[in-house]
């Protein structure tokens, strides 16, 4: 038992994990963002070329006891009448396609960021071997310090062994 504790306690602290509850968190909060986008400036003027009428309040009555059709979308299922509710289909659907394009628009310009560089190069060597007396030696040098034995020099600029 202790084991899979220990295995759960690694799992929950991970860095991924923790990325992913940020998101969630944050996810939430931009849905909540975008419904009052949706709800609150882009249906009232829909509503308004629409008579007035509120786009939520929008349902087709399967009952027909309301033949006047004054009843709101509220009032009728409050009294327990059957609806289909296509106004807030279509704000659920708008909520969908705000969210997915701009999601969209925030990855095209994640990709678009340079990338950093994780890894550097590794320095060049500062010193090498003499092949004669196995001494280290400057990696410029052409001449051993240690047997003065002649060192033929590299392409890079040092010398060869």
């Amino acid at each position: 038992m202790k084991t899979l504790l220990k295995e759960f306690k690694a799992f929950a602290v991970k860095g991924n994990v923790i990325d992913l509850a940020v998101g969630v968190i944050i996810g939430g909060a931009f849905g909540k963002i975008v419904s009052s986008i949706v709800n609150d400036l882009i249906m009232p003027p829909i509503g308004l070329l629409l008579g007035g009428m509120s786009f939520v309040d929008l349902y087709i009555n399967l009952n027909d006891i309301d033949e006047s059709g004054t009843m709101s979308l509220a009032q009728a299922q409050q009294n327990g009448i059957p609806v289909i509710a296509y106004g807030q289909f279509i704000n659920v659907v708008l909520d969908f396609l705000i969210v997915a394009a701009s999601v969209f628009l925030m990855v095209k310009l994640i990709s678009k960021l340079p990338k950093r560089v994780e890894e550097e190069k590794p320095a060049a060597p500062a010193e090498k071997e003499c092949p004669y007396c196995l001494s280290s030696v400057p990696i410029k040098a052409t001449r051993c310090k240690h047997c003065t034995s002649h060192l033929e020099p590299s392409v890079d600029g040092g010398t060869a062994i």
